[in-house]
């Protein structure tokens, strides 16, 4: 294991930052698999499952069964890790500007498609080479002053040609679930029977450009340009969304680990023995089917419905007291699914996403992911 720390532009005299980068392998190697955790900072299970990557990591190196390279970010925002407001850690959003940390990463896309469309031809080794060469020449002449941004332009150079970019978070209160491209849908269904996944949500683009989507879609960017050339669909990312965030155990984060581990196994990346197969939890569902369960005004919110189960269309999802007049309100879900996310707090405020829903029926458009 090679350890770096690439430094980030300073917030102000004397305060900085750094990013530590654990490389495992070769950094020539192929393939390559890239994993980060906690780009939103105040998500703890990722922090702890990086820990247990990296000794499951370390020992497969050292027993000569890294057959690729793993690129891992154990703390993928030290920003965020440093934000405090009035004794409560926030890390979802950057305090000088209220950004999401897994939003507005750039979109390579066109780029790589300036550079190379008079190259490609009917070879589709070649073609993976010039358009991977033309992402990380695109990623590294990103240009900032603002350390939030410098942040995201580091991780999107670290992970850009990578085979597999695995993003690490949590939910407020969830099981386990994962976000993909929909034309990734078979590989995303195998990583989420391999974890356990109660929901696989899929999208085209979700909105906003998060993380994963910045180093998948320039290759689907690239196949729609050039139908004619031979260009698959080259790196595969996804969101894992690893329960909720008071879902911190050893005993879950070496369970994690090691299932992230085996999909890496079943690329070539690692070696040894392959485990069977589990029987998956879930079929994939499109992102725009989920279905948020949204206050209608503000009051206590009293669920009666767990994470992870199966819920009809009409179903109570949740009521909202009001503390002034003691009426209640029933919130229901309109489409049959999969309760797999819901609010870690019992005060909603008008508009307040409590609950979302895995289903099939619902076909929403724009911007597709919470804030």
């Amino acid at each position: 294991m090679h350890i770096r720390h690439l430094p980030l532009p300073d917030l102000a005299p004397g305060v900085r930052h750094s990013l530590q980068v654990l490389q495992f392998g070769a950094s020539d190697a192929e393939p390559k698999a890239f994993i980060q955790a906690a780009l939103h900072a105040d998500e703890i299970p990722p922090l702890l499952v990086a820990q247990h990557l990296r000794e499951q990591l370390s020992t497969l190196e050292a027993s000569g069964q890294l057959h690729g390279q793993v690129v891992l970010v154990p703390m993928a925002n030290p920003i965020g890790l440093s934000q405090q407001l009035l004794g409560q850690h926030q890390g979802r959003f950057d305090l000088a500007d209220g950004v999401n940390f897994n939003r507005q990463y750039a979109d390579l896309g066109e780029t790589v498609h300036q550079r190379v469309q008079e190259r490609l031809g009917t070879n589709a080794a070649a073609n993976v080479a010039l358009i991977r060469q033309a992402l990380r020449e695109g990623a590294a002449e990103l240009q900032t002053l603002l350390p939030a941004q410098a942040l995201k332009h580091a991780l999107l150079r670290l992970a850009i040609d990578a085979d597999v970019v695995l993003d690490l978070h949590c939910d407020a209160e969830s099981t386990l679930h994962l976000y993909a491209l929909t034309q990734q849908s078979a590989m995303a269904a195998e990583l989420g029977a391999l974890m356990g996944a109660r929901a696989i949500l899929l999208a085209e683009e979700s909105g906003d450009s998060p993380f994963d989507e910045a180093c998948s879609r320039p290759w689907l960017v690239m196949q729609r340009a050039h139908p004619d050339k031979p260009i698959p669909l080259h790196c595969f990312s996804a969101t894992v969304e690893l329960r909720g965030r008071a879902d911190v155990d050893h005993a879950s984060a070496r369970q994690d680990a090691a299932a992230l581990i085996d999909f890496l196994r079943r690329r070539g990346i690692v070696g040894g023995a392959l485990a069977p197969m589990p029987a998956a939890l879930c079929e994939p569902t499109p992102l725009a089917g989920s279905e948020p369960i949204t206050a209608p005004h503000a009051g206590i919110v009293v669920f009666h419905a767990e994470v992870g189960a199966s819920v009809a269309a009409g179903e109570v999802i949740a009521e909202l007291v009001d503390p002034a007049t003691g009426a209640r309100e029933a919130l229901c879900a309109q489409s049959a699914g999969v309760l797999y996310a819901r609010s870690a707090t019992r005060w909603a405020w008008p508009g307040a996403r409590l609950a979302k829903v895995a289903g099939h029926t619902l076909q929403r458009s724009g911007k597709l992911l919470s804030n």
